[in-house]
C-alpha cells in the first residue's frame, strides 16, 4: 500500500514546489521554510498524513470500536447486575422484615397457647383433686357407716350372746328347766337392762 502512495506524495510534494516557486520567495517563507528547516519534504510528509489516517482508520474501525463496543456491553452488564444486586438486596431486607414479623407473631401465638396448655392443665388438675378428694370423702362417709353398722351388729350379737349366758346362768342358778315363753321374756329383760347399758 505504501508503494502506491508514495508516488502519489511524490506527485504532490512536486506539485507544492511548483506552487512555491509560482508564488514566490514570499509564500516560501511560511510553512515551507519551517518544512525546510526541519528537513521535512512534502511528499513524505503527506504520505505519512495519509498512513496515519489509514492506520487510525483501521484500529478505530477494528480495535477500538470493538473492544469500546465490549467495553459498553460489560459496563451494561455490570450496571444491570449492580442493579440486581440492589433489588435483591432490598427484597432480602423486606424478605427478612417479614420473617421477623412472623417469628414475632408465632412466638406470640406459642405463648398464648402455652399460657393457654397451662391454665387447662390447672384447671383439669384442679378438677381432678376435687374428684379425688370427693372420692376421699365418699369413702370416708362409707367406711365410717360400715363401721357403725359393724359396731351395731357387733353389739347385737354380744347383747343376744350376755343374754344367752344371763338365761344359762340364770337356769343353772335356779336349777329348773325354763319354759319358752319364760326364755324369751327373761332375754327381753336381759336386753332391756343392755340397751340402758
Amino acid at each position: 500500500m505504501l508503494s502506491v502512495l508514495l508516488p502519489l506524495a511524490e506527485a504532490t510534494g512536486h506539485a507544492a514546489e511548483a506552487a512555491v516557486e509560482a508564488h514566490g520567495d514570499a509564500a516560501a517563507s511560511g510553512i515551507t521554510k519551517l518544512f525546510s528547516d526541519f528537513g521535512i519534504t512534502w511528499p513524505f510528509f503527506v504520505a505519512q498524513v495519509i498512513n496515519f489516517s489509514i492506520v487510525a482508520f483501521l484500529l478505530w474501525r477494528f480495535a477500538f470500536k470493538p473492544v469500546l463496543a465490549n467495553i459498553e456491553a460489560r459496563q451494561k452488564t455490570i450496571d444491570s447486575g449492580l442493579k440486581y444486586a440492589a433489588e435483591m438486596k432490598a427484597k432480602l431486607d423486606a424478605t427478612q422484615a417479614e420473617t421477623m414479623q412472623v417469628l414475632q407473631k408465632a412466638h406470640a401465638e406459642a405463648a398464648k397457647i402455652v399460657e393457654d396448655v397451662r391454665k387447662t392443665a390447672k384447671e383439669y388438675s384442679d378438677r381432678e383433686h376435687q374428684i379425688a378428694a370427693e372420692r376421699a370423702s365418699d369413702l370416708l362417709v362409707k367406711a365410717q357407716q360400715a363401721i357403725e353398722l359393724e359396731h351395731k351388729k357387733m353389739l347385737e350379737e354380744t347383747r343376744g350372746e350376755i343374754a344367752r349366758l344371763v338365761v344359762a346362768t340364770t337356769q343353772r342358778v335356779l336349777s329348773k328347766e325354763l319354759s319358752d315363753f319364760e326364755r324369751a321374756r327373761f332375754n327381753e329383760a336381759a336386753s332391756r337392762e343392755l340397751n340402758v347399758v
